[in-house]
């Protein structure tokens, strides 16, 4: 008997420490939305492109540092033109006319005198040449300058990715606003055709009014006309959720989201004491602005420093496509290039940076102030928003009660079919406020959240 308590008592803790475990399994479905349109969003994946251009900039950046090979082949071969006169007779007919008479022989023979043209013919020159920068400061402010765009474009992405999920999330309570407005006019219908049959039946039996039939059709027509109008607020607010998703404009969408628990969250967000703004990606695209600023000054400032290159060349160059060991060759220098006087260019180009980044940083500054007016006013509106569903939810429990006593009257004979109808209509009028007013709050919610930049955006 023991050792079955023992077990059981196992089974119950294993299956109890299991329960947390489900509950994360079961991800909510508004969450899951939110990670579909980041995925799918075609603008996302747009701007994800130019971060790709902006990653291989920098890549190509980095590359500058490294050595450059380069094969190269170059032929000429020409005639005529411009020729340089070389007297090889005139000098050395008569010194060799004297050194056969001398030896008795013909061993010297006569020269003629030579034209040497400036064209080379039948000439190559192929070589590999190495360059390779040895002191080149803007080659470091380059790579900085591209790392800090690679930045920006990272803020510029999850920029809009957060008001993608606003978007999203907004999208998702005004679908769920318009499925509850439906149920609402639907069960307010099916209670005006009960209303309109009672009628019908109490004039059949000679205790009821016309009047009160006809009544009841204007309020069966009524309901029927909003039902209808909310059902194609429903298709209307599908159709926009999906487009965000980039899925059909008919896909079914999952609402079995927890609205308490939304409620819960949102109120929590009224706890904190201020509205922090400094995780937004717009304020840290400005700053990063400022910096990528200041490298350029640093850049322009730094054109006094000299540059400095070195270079080899391996190869052969010879006439007649000869290829030996006095063709073969090699050439390696080095060059230096100091500025000496540009016209105060690169002055004026620093003057404008410096100026650039006064701009860039009063920027910051006007920017933060609107971010942090926008992040109080979302606040006071999520604050608002909060204090009139609480107002709903009181006014529905009054307007159930009263439709409630209003029908036990009209029962009893003491109220008219006019004041039911009133009633009846003042407590669906209260059911769509709670519930708009619901999800007002979530929307509300969103706003600060997205003001704040406190969603996590998985990277």
């Amino acid at each position: 008997m023991k050792v079955c308590l023992q077990v059981n008592r196992w089974i119950i803790g294993t299956l109890l420490c299991l329960v947390p475990f489900c509950s994360l399994a079961q991800k909510d479905p508004l969450d899951k939305y939110v990670e579909e349109g980041i995925e799918n969003n075609l603008v996302i994946q747009q701007k994800s492109i130019s971060l790709e251009k902006a990653l291989l900039g920098l890549n190509t950046a980095r590359s500058m540092f490294l050595p450059s090979v380069a094969f190269q082949f170059n032929y000429q071969s020409g005639d005529g033109g411009r020729t340089i006169p070389l007297p090889v007779g005139d000098l050395l007919n008569g010194v060799y006319a004297t050194l056969n008479q001398l030896t008795g022989g013909q061993n010297f023979p006569q020269l003629e005198n030579q034209n040497i043209s400036f064209f080379p013919k039948n000439f190559y020159d192929t070589k590999f040449r190495t360059t390779v920068p040895i002191l080149n400061t803007d080659l470091i402010y380059n790579k900085k300058i591209n790392e800090q765009q690679v930045t920006l474009k990272e803020y510029e992405v999850d920029t809009y990715k957060r008001e993608l999920v606003k978007n999203i999330k907004t999208a998702y309570f005004n679908y769920l606003i318009a499925l509850n407005g439906i149920g609402i006019y639907e069960s307010s219908l099916n209670i005006a055709k009960e209303g309109k049959r009672v009628n019908q039946k109490l004039v059949e039996s000679g205790k009821g009014l016309p009047a009160y039939v006809l009544r009841s059709e204007s309020e069966v027509a009524a309901a029927n006309a909003k039902l209808i109008q909310t059902k194609q607020q429903a298709d209307n607010a599908r159709m926009y959720f999906n487009s965000l998703l980039n899925k059909p404009a008919d896909a079914p969408v999952d609402t079995a989201y927890d609205a308490d628990d939304g409620l819960g969250k949102a109120s929590a967000l009224m706890l904190s004491p201020a509205v922090p703004i400094e995780n937004r990606e717009e304020l840290k695209s400005l700053k990063q602005v400022v910096e990528l600023n200041k490298t350029i000054a640093r850049m322009n400032k730094s054109f006094t420093i000299p540059k400095l290159g070195g270079f080899i060349d391996i190869g052969s160059q010879a006439e007649g496509w000869s290829f030996d060991k006095r063709s073969r060759y090699y050439l390696a220098g080095i060059q230096l290039d100091i500025p000496v006087f540009e016209g105060n260019r690169n002055r004026n180009k620093i003057s404008q940076a410096w100026l650039d980044i006064k701009q860039a940083q009063l920027n910051v500054a006007d920017v933060s102030r609107q971010l942090n007016v926008s992040a109080n006013v979302a606040k006071n509106n999520l604050r608002s928003a909060l204090e009139t569903y609480q107002s709903s939810v009181t006014q529905l429990n009054a307007a159930a009660s009263y439709q409630r006593l209003i029908e036990k009257g009209y029962k009893a004979g003491t109220n008219s079919y006019i004041e039911t109808i009133d009633a009846r209509n003042q407590l669906t009028s209260a059911r769509l406020a709670v519930s708009i007013d619901k999800y007002n709050v979530l929307i509300a919610a969103a706003g600060v959240e997205r003001e704040v930049a406190n969603y996590q955006i998985k990277k």
